[in-house]
């Protein structure tokens, strides 16, 4: 999925302020008998994982640490897990899963771990319980929180194909001669993969990453484990929970997405709540137009956002050392639209006003949040990131092949949404990918689950929780009305949505009924 904040930023306020079954109570598995080392290993391929040892020790791995020593603050401590690449060969290569760990201290109340999922694909989750467990209060104490960097994330095993850019994503542009660069530069970054990852991109993928966590959980000693995810996050929640049903013990899915909808082409159906988001910055810009100058008008400043891709159409915007085309600056425009703020929104008519600028060929110094969105987009600063992000979704379910394929969907949304249709209908590289090499996850029919999604979730959108709430009668929603928002527990301030979740954390009874909150009385 196009970068947006990660939950810990929105959270902290780094960059942006700122990714269902029988009862309330979820199935407990059957009392397994003991087993001695040697029977272990004959009734379960998996055993020297499932029973390793974990040698815990400092998250902090250098001076310049700034992730390691914030968990050292909170009391967590770090660990390796050793996991196969390939589950059909557990007896061959393996690679290593980064975990840290804050402790429960009600021992007498402990409910057991927490594993943690900050989205992505391809985010980093490892530095997150300290945050979280501001977010769950006191309830925190009851749970082991576990920040888990997946499989090839972070300090995980890497996987980089060496990309110059940190992301696959791209705007379609204007004619087809614009689409056909982005196919070639699709398919360029489809063969680094080959090139320089093709012996463990196969095996980035979702399916693999939900047998990485129940390893863990096993190695944990645990027989359950409960979960909190955040937008892919989510998809991986419900993998999980289908294939090791009984395993989880309360699950929390925020920013829900539909696993119909689920694949390389995620972003199709999301342009209409970006375009919805666009214009509620747009009248939050227009009402301070004295401080941005962008347009007395939700209508005048829109105007100056299609100046501003007409102007990038002609010619590529000079921003720093950068140049900003028409298949770059849609891109900065999408990624500005996941947090209903007032800091993510300032940060984001500040690169609008810089935009304008170099529409109007005057020199500019981007502004902080810009020149970190450029940095991702445009140098291969963060190409381990978009490589694993793209192998997770192109190794979990085919793409389309045919590059008019697109570019007919293309020019359908086009007419939509000139601005967004060509970005949420373009093509990647998935389109040049190898063929999954499993099927993709039936997604089990009930599982109790407590859902989490704001009705304008530019990312994730809220059709899709609603599918997911009708397809497990055993779940509920907790719907955040009125904000155009991206991840909401812990994050977007509700005391309705986040007392909520802990009540449900706290005591594992899901509520009564599905509940509503009011964005604007927090």
């Amino acid at each position: 999925m196009i970068r947006s904040a990660h939950p810990r930023q929105r959270a902290t306020g780094t960059t942006r302020k700122a990714a269902l079954g029988l009862a309330a109570t979820a199935l407990a598995l059957t009392a397994l008998p003991a087993m001695t080392p040697q029977a272990h290993a004959a009734s379960d391929p998996l055993a020297r994982y499932h029973h390793q040892r974990l040698d815990w020790k400092s998250c902090v791995l250098g001076p310049d640490d700034a992730t390691g020593k914030e968990l050292e603050q909170a009391g967590a401590e770090c660990a390796d897990v050793t996991v196969p690449l390939d589950y059909a060969h557990p007896g061959g290569r393996t690679i290593t899963v980064a975990i840290s760990r804050i402790r429960a201290t009600d021992t007498a109340h402990r409910v057991g771990p927490l594993l943690l999922n900050g989205g992505g694909p391809g985010g980093q989750t490892i530095g997150d319980p300290p945050w979280v467990g501001k977010a769950m209060k006191d309830v925190a104490a009851r749970f082991d929180v576990i920040g888990v960097d997946p499989r090839f994330v972070g300090r995980s095993t890497p996987l980089d194909c060496h990309w110059p850019t940190g992301s696959a994503f791209r705007g379609a542009g204007a004619d087809r001669a614009g689409f056909d660069r982005m196919a070639a530069f699709s398919r360029d970054l489809a063969e680094r993969c080959r090139r320089y990852a093709g012996d463990v991109v196969p095996y980035a993928t979702t399916r693999n990453t939900a047998r990485d966590m129940d390893v863990i959980r096993a190695a944990l000693g645990e027989r359950r484990i409960s979960y909190l995810g955040y937008s892919y996050g989510s998809y991986l929640g419900q993998v999980y929970t289908s294939m090791f049903p009984g395993r989880t013990d309360r699950l929390v899915l925020d920013g829900v997405i539909d696993p119909d909808a689920y694949g390389p082409r995620l972003l199709r159906g999301v342009g209409k709540a970006n375009r919805h988001a666009l214009q509620g910055w747009a009248s939050w810009a227009a009402a301070r137009d004295a401080t941005y100058g962008l347009g007395r008008t939700r209508a005048a400043v829109l105007a100056t956002v299609d100046r501003l891709q007409a102007a990038a159409t002609r010619k590529p915007l000079r921003i720093g050392e950068h140049r900003v085309d028409e298949h770059i600056l849609p891109l900065i425009l999408f990624n500005g639209l996941s947090q209903d703020n007032a800091s993510a929104y300032g940060d984001f008519a500040r690169a609008v006003q810089d935009l304008r600028r170099a529409a109007d060929r005057q020199r500019v110094t981007p502004s902080p949040w810009l020149a970190e969105v450029l940095g991702f987009e445009l140098t291969g600063s963060a190409s381990a990131y978009g490589s694993v992000q793209t192998a997770i979704l192109c190794g979990d379910v085919a793409a389309p092949r045919n590059p008019d394929t697109y570019w007919r969907d293309i020019q359908r949304a086009r007419a939509r949404d000139a601005l967004f249709g060509p970005v949420t209908d373009n093509l990647n590289p998935c389109a040049f990918w190898d063929r999954p090499r499993e099927r993709p996850t039936h997604i089990t029919t009930d599982a109790p689950a407590l859902l989490v999604n704001a009705t304008g979730d530019p990312r994730t959108v809220y059709e899709g929780a609603a599918a997911v709430r009708r397809a497990w009668p055993s779940s509920r929603l907790v719907t955040l009305r009125g904000a155009d928002q991206h991840a909401v527990f812990g994050v977007y301030g509700s005391a309705c949505a986040d007392d909520t979740v802990n009540a449900y954390l706290a005591t594992g009874r899901l509520p009564a009924k599905d509940v509503g909150c009011d964005a604007h009385g927090r």
